[in-house]
Parts: structure tokens; C-alpha cells; sequence
């Protein structure tokens, strides 16, 4: 079946839902790379045109990747709520996005239909939306989850505490992990990107980890990020973890080149039940990526934003505490300049939250990206204003581990400032005992690590 429409005096014709798809994309730098984007500004019109047009039902019909191929699609398509699907499949797409930004439509209203979305829908509609409507439309939606504490309520701003070093130096990740403490980071996280994947290494920082959080009595959670086979390992061997974490992708194929499969994920998150340090019920931390399926060559042909909307369908199945989508950090290739990573980051909280997933965002950029600082930090207000769940803090906004650019440790403090937001409550309350805040706002001891030193947490 083919899509037409006439703009300007000339004739578009798309062959499937998924060349519409792909078309009507803003433009990405990964979708030209794929041979998959419109090839004119005019033909992205002429794509958004039809894909307004398009029926809910057709695009649950016609998903990217073919249910009888693809756990993922079958697992989106399956869990779909039939009952919320009847009253909605003849919506256009034009008309799911006019009833999400409506003022009359509530968070409990997009929180009920989000449950007959498949992730193809969630794309088309993004599609559709300014940038503004992307923070307005999200700023509609909160997704809380708890693991030691809760997550994503309205009013806060989280942050994930990311402590990494060039070897995994415990004493190194330690005066790192006591900075962002100082700052005002970490409730939502202390997590570690390993340089070393193994069950010993992860071990070792896991119990400083664990031993800094009780004698500071830090309400937060741990985790190290290595590959969830060898977390599941390191659990199974005592390490103590409150998460486990996995990066995924929008196909089986993407996942089975992180190599993992659905299983794993059901395995660790039964481990966590009997062997896990966290609170719970939500144990599980995914990240995401646009363009992570095409540099595995699992995209089968479809644009990079949908592909990243079917990551957000396969983690709302497993109920995790956070998942955030790490913007910038795989290149040019995919995200040429700071106009496409601010889009994307954008694009990316919002299906995220549309999908029903506690979201976070890694507003970050390599230095062979056509960004800068600057643009990192106007995402991350951005994404403030639209009510993100948590951003990353690390030194000077420098990980000299993953070499690469992100937030640093004090932009969250201003950022909450700026916007009235505050920490998770628990350890909003915990960095006012510490002395490091006072009423929302840090203290003169703010950002001095010696505070940890040679003192136990009671002080």
C-alpha cells in the first residue's frame, strides 16, 4: 500500500508506514547515514502531512519490525490494553497530538490511553510536535518508581551520582563519589561505569558503595553498570546491589548484540527479589541511545526515533526504576550538532514518559560532535522544565573514563534552583542534616569533599 499527498505543486509517494515514519523525522544525521531520511525539507513536510493523516490503527497494523520476527514487537503489540485500543484506533495521529497538548486532557488521561500505544504511535506523535510541545506535552506526565526511595514525583529533580575512573581505583571513585555528595548528587543514583567487566571488579566497588551508603546513612540507591550477565554474577557471589542495569536496544537483534536476551533481564530481576539490597519493586535500570540499532545493524530499515520509542515499549514490560537515554554519547555519526542532540533528548523524554517509564537523560556530546557545553546545559533546563526525572552529575562535566562531556555535579543545584525544584525527599532532608543545603539551597560547605572525611554520618 502506498501514501500520497500533493504539496507545492508536486506529487509525494511513500511505500509503507514505516518509509512515512522515517521521512517525517526531523532531521538526524543516523537516518541519512541508513539511506532512510526525506531528502529534501520539502518532502519531510509532505511525510508529516501524511503521517498526520495516518490512522492509529495503521500504524499498529504495520509495526517497523515484523511481529513473527521481533520479541520486542510482539512483546509491545501483546500488551497492548484491547479495551483503551477500540476507543482510540481511529484516532489520526494529528488528533492524538492535539489531545495530549489540550489543556483539558489530565496526566491521568494520557496515563490510561498510554496503556493502548504501541511504540510506533509514541514516534508518530513526537513526530508531529515542536520542541516546545515536546516540554510542554511531557511536563503533563509524571512516572514515579521506588527502589530505596521514589523517583520521578512532581516538584523534584533528581540526580545520578557517576563517580567513574581511568582504572577503577576504589580510592579514586571514592573522592570522586564524596564531591558529588558535597554538590547535592546522587539520590536518584550512585552508579559507577566499570572499566573493568568483571565479577571481582564490580564486587569491590559495589561493597564501597554499599559501605559509604549505610555509614553516612545516604538514602539513595547503588549500582555498577557493567554487563548484566556479570552483575547477576556478582550478586549471586554477594556483592550488594540495589539495581541492575542493561543497556537495550528497539529489536531482538540489537538486544542480542548487547548480548542479552529477555530472559536475562527476567533472571536479574528475580535475583534481585531474593539476593538484592534494594527496597523495590522497581530494580532495574535500562539505558537507551538513538542510533544504537543501526550501528549494529538491527534497525531493519526504520528511522532512529521510532527504534528508540520500541527501547521505551521492551522496558516498560520489566517495571524499572529509571531508564534514561544517553543523548549525545555515540557520535556524530548519529546526532550531527547541538540542534539534533537538544531534538533528540527532547524526542526522547517524551516517548519515554508517553510509554509509561520512569525517565532520565544523559544531556551529553563528544568532542568531535559539532556541540558544546552550552548546549548541554540549555537541554538539561529544558528538560527540567519538562519534569525529566534525573540528569547526571560527574567533575566539571568531564568523564575522563568514557571521554565524554555531560553535566556537572553543581549544574543540577542550579537548575532546581532556577526552576523551584527540589531533591528526592529523603535525601533532600539527609543534605540539610549534612549541612551541605539549607531550604532548597546549597550551603557555603557545599561542594567541599573533606566533609566525609574521618566522620561518621550521625554529625
Amino acid at each position: 500500500m502506498s501514501y500520497r499527498t500533493m504539496l507545492a505543486g508536486q506529487v509525494f509517494t511513500f511505500q509503507s508506514i514505516k518509509e512515512v515514519l522515517a521521512k517525517a523525522n526531523e532531521e538526524k544525521s543516523g537516518d541519512v547515514l541508513a539511506g532512510v531520511a526525506a531528502s529534501s525539507a520539502i518532502e519531510r513536510i509532505a511525510a508529516k502531512e501524511v503521517l498526520a493523516d495516518t490512522l492509529l490503527c495503521e500504524l499498529r497494523e504495520n509495526p517497523v519490525v515484523p511481529y513473527e520476527e521481533d520479541e520486542v514487537t510482539r512483546l509491545n503489540q501483546d500488551s497492548i490494553n484491547e479495551t483503551i485500543y477500540r476507543e482510540i484506533r481511529g484516532w489520526t495521529v494529528s488528533e492524538l497530538r492535539e489531545w495530549i497538548l489540550d489543556y483539558k486532557t489530565t496526566e491521568e488521561d494520557i496515563r490510561r490511553i498510554s496503556k493502548a500505544l504501541t511504540a510506533e504511535m509514541v514516534a508518530a506523535v513526537a513526530k508531529l510536535m515542536g520542541n516546545l510541545d515536546l516540554v510542554y506535552a511531557a511536563s503533563k506526565i509524571r512516572v514515579p518508581a521506588h527502589c530505596n526511595t521514589t523517583i520521578g514525583l512532581r516538584g523534584t529533580l533528581a540526580t545520578r551520582l557517576q563517580p567513574n575512573h581511568t582504572t577503577d581505583n576504589v580510592e579514586g571513585i571514592t573522592a570522586s563519589l564524596f564531591e558529588g555528595l558535597s554538590y547535592g548528587c546522587g539520590d536518584a543514583l550512585i552508579g559507577l561505569n566499570p572499566v573493568n567487566d568483571t565479577v571481582s571488579s564490580l564486587t569491590e566497588v559495589l561493597k564501597r558503595f554499599d559501605e559509604i551508603k549505610h555509614q553516612f546513612e545516604i538514602p539513595t540507591q547503588i549500582c555498577v553498570l557493567g554487563h548484566i550477565t556479570t552483575q547477576i554474577e556478582a550478586v549471586k557471589n554477594g556483592a550488594p546491589a540495589d539495581m541492575i542495569f542493561q543497556s537495550i536496544a528497539g529489536s531482538e537483534k540489537g538486544n542480542a548484540a548487547f548480548g542479552f536476551s529477555t530472559q536475562t533481564v527476567l533472571e536479574a530481576k528475580e535475583l534481585l527479589k531474593r539476593k538484592g539490597t534494594g527496597t523495590g519493586p522497581n530494580v532495574l535500570y535500562f539505558e537507551t541511545g538513538q542510533g544504537s540499532e543501526l550501528s549494529s545493524n538491527a534497525h531493519y530499515g526504520a528511522d532512529q526515533v521510532t527504534m528508540e520509542a520500541r527501547c521505551y515499549a521492551y522496558a516498560r514490560e520489566f517495571k524499572p526504576f529509571m531508564v534514561n537515554t544517553v543523548v549525545g554519547f555515540i557520535g556524530p555519526e548519529y546526532l550531527y550538532d547541538s540542534r539534533q542532540v537538544i531534538r533528540a533528548g527532547l524526542e526522547d523524554h517524551f516517548m519515554g514518559k508517553l510509554t509509561g517509564v520512569p525517565m532520565g537523560c544523559d544531556c551529553c556530546y563528544t568532542n568531535h560532535m559539532l556541540a558544546e557545553q552550552n548546549d548541554i546545559e540549555n537541554l538539561a533546563l529544558l528538560l527540567g522544565s519538562a519534569g525529566v526525572n534525573y540528569i547526571l552529575g560527574v567533575p566539571t562535566s568531564d568523564d575522563v573514563m568514557l571521554n565524554y562531556q555531560t553535566n556537572a555535579y553543581h549544574d543540577a543545584a542550579a537548575i532546581r534552583e532556577i526552576l523551584g525544584l527540589r531533591p528526592i525527599r529523603e535525601f533532600d532532608l539527609w543534605l540539610e542534616k549534612m549541612g551541605i543545603s539549607e531550604n532548597g539551597k546549597l550551603t557555603e560547605r557545599a561542594g567541599d569533599p573533606t566533609l566525609f572525611l574521618n566522620r561518621k554520618g550521625r554529625g
